[in-house]
């Protein structure tokens, strides 16, 4: 307030000169809300850092430390691969939000150098004298200087429907939009010195690990764990042995390689990349790739009523009209007192509530009174095509009212309507008309609101079933929130930001309690939906939040999942993770199906991957502590981590069934399942390895081959196993899938066969070994699902199974 008023002491009429235009630009910078912008060499190293890629990177260094060259080669191809897979997936969403904000830059038309010119809204600068006319969006803070007056749509900003009037002397802030009006007005803010600037620092202050960066972390700290424990053991072991150093080193090399997931970053990125893929086909844009994971997570959405739930256009409700007179009589009235040209939201309200048989043309105006905030109320002077000449007028009812003749008499009727109305959380507008005598006569009252969308009450149906509490949150009063609510299916237990503020002081457990029963928010600030946001992820919720105006920014950047919906501000773009091209929330349930799906293919991933490192790791362990024998080389562990892992990213492309309820990584039946598998699959390479050296008392170096082949083909069919729930055969795994993992395991078997880095097996063993590995396959399934039955309290039984053709 005090920049605008220093600004209006000095500013010019006919604008600032160039030169004062360059030192102003040089003290307060570009009109736009800087982004933090990390370097892309920082962000790229950012792939290279955390447990897995510690895991690959100590692998590389003891490959090097032994001179193992070609094995180091390998590593660092995969390490830096996986970083490059997720470095260049985000960019590449990023780039998509980047192209969408550069078809949102705006002009404006400013006074410089006494002309009046067009230029950027960027380039604006405090100081600068601009014209603000009907359809514009104000391109920064300014306060106005000369003219009648402004009509404007503050609910990008406040979220209120309604527009509001300004008038000489008051302000405006950037991001709101002209309904009416024509007026010159001086800039005193912009970029981050203006009321959205303000607001962006919430936005920017905000960091979010997501719960996919948590998983991705506690399953490489366990895996960790059980490879320090082993390789401690093995070194222990070996230094009472006096084992040979460089064969210790290098064994503890094999079983580093051993125990790093090498490709899990890759799958999980590339996974979630190939669904983000998916989603922007279905018109919703991912700007970053984990909250496709969170997305699938979410049983909280928050969504902004004024344009997400609501069409953020005015609409007529049924008129109460006066005895003897018909609800199309005050309309037609109220539509003769209504100007097109205008573009005012209710002057088109009700001139879109016309009857079809309804024809303006047939009344002549020869003279219309706009509205003003004195009068608060429109008039037009009107002949009919029979010469008949009245005047009709529409506004505040109390003003409309005080004009008529027998207000006394009907006035308690009128009053209660509008009460009525107001309840309801509709706004009331009067209308009267001038009988053969000149006199005023009431006719009735139109209400008006904002509509849902066709598509909301489905959608929050949809929503619902899915195991997902959808809760409104709004500026406006609680009359209309409770309302729309109403409307939308939604309960009418609705909070206004009082007892928002109020829950913050209160018992944690009762705040909990509370804030999950209510079915939304009312007279919320940007900071209320902030803080509702932030109390539902402390009571344990994966919350989402949709909306489209600068005012829902920060709480997009606060929820784990931030939606911005069609339409958007600029600002709502970029703080949000999704942003949907198509108007309301319906492309939201198509999401959440997608990312369901996605979050399934990763689980399935993710415990194959475990459970192939916990076999690799014991049973390579217990053979050197046993048998004092390395069963497989460090070549052949390269060679299963390039064969298997590179295969298995066509997972990504896999049939999946999206559940009914918000996944949540559950780690008790990930890593139980998974090391059930793992232990499974130990026992398998010890039975094969006790068939060889005991039945058929093969030499070593075969039966190390023999080992290979098994963990290759067995480990592969590991993934069908891993992928359902239910019996592996309850659901089809896709065509690109299915033919990987064969095509992959053949190559396997070739190598295998003729010796390639390993003495050759032969066709016959080969054989042998795809038959060992097929019925290991159908006892892993069993296991599988009795695993299940111990670690998910959910499933009944083995017998619940789905049989599902589609999927």
């Amino acid at each position: 307030m005090t920049n605008a008023s220093e600004q209006l002491k000095t500013f010019s009429q006919n604008g600032l000169t160039q030169n004062e235009v360059k030192e102003l630009l040089n003290q307060y910078g570009y009109n736009e809300l800087k982004e933090k912008k990390i370097n892309p060499l920082i962000k790229f190293s950012t792939y290279l850092w955390g447990p897995i890629p510690w895991m690959i990177e100590v692998a590389a260094v003891l490959s090097a430390l032994v001179k193992d060259w070609i094995d180091f080669g390998i590593i660092m191809v995969l390490l830096l691969a996986n970083a490059v897979v997720g470095f260049w997936e985000e960019h590449q969403a990023g780039n998509a939000i980047e192209a969408l904000k550069a078809k949102l830059a705006i002009q404006c038309k400013v006074k410089r150098d006494g002309k009046w010119m067009v230029i950027p809204a960027r380039e604006l600068v405090p100081g600068d004298i601009i014209r603000l006319r009907l359809g514009d969006i104000v391109p920064a803070d300014v306060k106005l200087l000369e003219g009648d007056s402004l009509n404007v749509d503050q609910s990008a900003l406040t979220g209120e429907s309604l527009p509001v009037t300004r008038k000489v002397g008051e302000e405006i802030y950037s991001g709101s939009i002209i309904k009416q009006g024509e007026m010159d007005s001086l800039v005193y803010a912009t970029g981050e010195k203006t009321f959205i600037g303000k607001t962006a620092h919430l936005v920017n202050s905000v960091k979010q690990e997501s719960h996919f960066q948590k998983a991705v972390l506690q399953i490489g700290d366990y895996l960790i764990v059980l490879a320090i424990a082993l390789v401690v053991l093995i070194l222990g072991v070996a230094f009472f042995r006096h084992d040979d150093f460089i064969t210790t080193l290098k064994f503890a090399l094999v079983l580093t390689v051993a125990a790093i997931p090498v490709a899990m970053p890759t799958v999980l990125s590339v996974t979630m990349a190939v669904g983000a893929k998916l989603l922007a086909t279905k018109q919703a844009i991912v700007s970053r790739l984990a909250a496709i994971e969170e997305l699938a997570g979410m049983d909280m959405l928050c969504s902004d009523k004024t344009g997400t739930l609501t069409q953020n256009k005015l609409t007529l409700g049924e008129p109460f009209s006066m005895k003897g007179v018909t609800a199309e009589e005050v309309i037609l009235s109220a539509a003769i007192a209504s100007r097109i040209e205008n573009q005012d939201a209710i002057d088109m309200a009700i001139l879109n509530g016309l009857n079809k048989n309804q024809d303006l043309n047939n009344y002549h105006i020869s003279h219309f009174q706009p509205f003003d905030p004195v009068h608060k109320r429109t008039e037009a002077t009107v002949k009919d095509n029979k010469g008949r000449e009245f005047k009709t007028t529409k506004g505040a009812p109390q003003v409309i009212l005080a004009m008529v003749e027998n207000k006394n008499m009907i006035q308690n009727d009128v009053e209660a309507k509008i009460n009525e109305f107001a309840a309801r959380g509709f706004r009331s507008l009067g209308v009267a008309r001038t009988d053969k005598h000149g006199q005023w006569q009431f006719l009735g009252v139109i209400p008006l609101y904002d509509p849902p969308r066709e598509d909301t009450r489905r959608t929050i149906a949809a929503a619902k079933e899915m195991g997902i509490k959808v809760k409104m949150i709004t500026g406006d009063q609680v009359a209309i929130a409770r309302e729309t609510a109403k409307q939308v299916g939604l309960g009418t237990n609705i909070l206004d930001s009082g007892m928002i503020d109020n829950m913050s002081v209160t018992n944690r457990n009762d705040v909990c309690r509370n804030i999950t029963q209510v079915d939304g928010f009312a007279q919320v600030f940007p900071e209320h939906k902030y803080h509702i946001v932030d109390m539902l992820q402390q009571c344990g919720h994966i919350t989402g939040m949709t909306g489209d105006g600068v005012n829902d920014a920060p709480a997009l950047k606060k929820g784990d999942v931030g939606i911005a919906v069609s339409g958007a501000t600029d600002a709502a773009r970029a703080a949000a993770d999704i942003v949907l091209l198509s108007p309301g929330l319906s492309v939201i349930i198509d999401s959440i199906k997608e990312s369901r799906k996605i979050f399934q293919r990763m689980n399935s991933y993710v415990i194959y991957r475990i459970a192939e490192t916990i076999r690799v790791l014991f049973f390579m362990t217990l053979s050197i502590l046993v048998f004092n024998f390395y069963p497989v080389t460090a070549v052949m562990i390269v060679l299963l981590a390039l064969l298997n892992d590179g295969a298995i990213l066509s997972i990504a492309y896999d049939r999946a069934e999206p559940s009914a309820e918000p996944d949540k990584w559950n780690m008790k039946i990930v890593l139980g399942v998974a090391t059930l598998l793992g232990v499974m699959g130990v026992v398998e390479s010890f039975g094969l390895f006790y068939i060889g050296e005991h039945v058929f008392q093969l030499n070593r170096e075969v039966i190390q081959t023999l080992i290979y082949l098994k963990l290759s083909v067995s480990g592969h069919l590991t993934i069908f196993v891993a992928r359902t729930k239910g019996p592996f055969w309850s659901s089809r795994p896709s065509k690109s899938l299915f033919w990987a993992v064969i095509g992959t395991q053949l190559i396997a078997t070739f190598i295998a066969v003729n010796g390639v880095f390993m003495a050759p097996l032969g066709w016959g063993w080969a054989l042998f070994v795809w038959g060992y590995a097929l019925i290991a396959f159908f006892v892993e399934d069993l296991v599988k699902l009795a695993g299940y039955k111990i670690f998910d309290a959910k499933l009944p039984g083995l017998l619940k199974i789905r049989w599902n053709h589609n999927s």
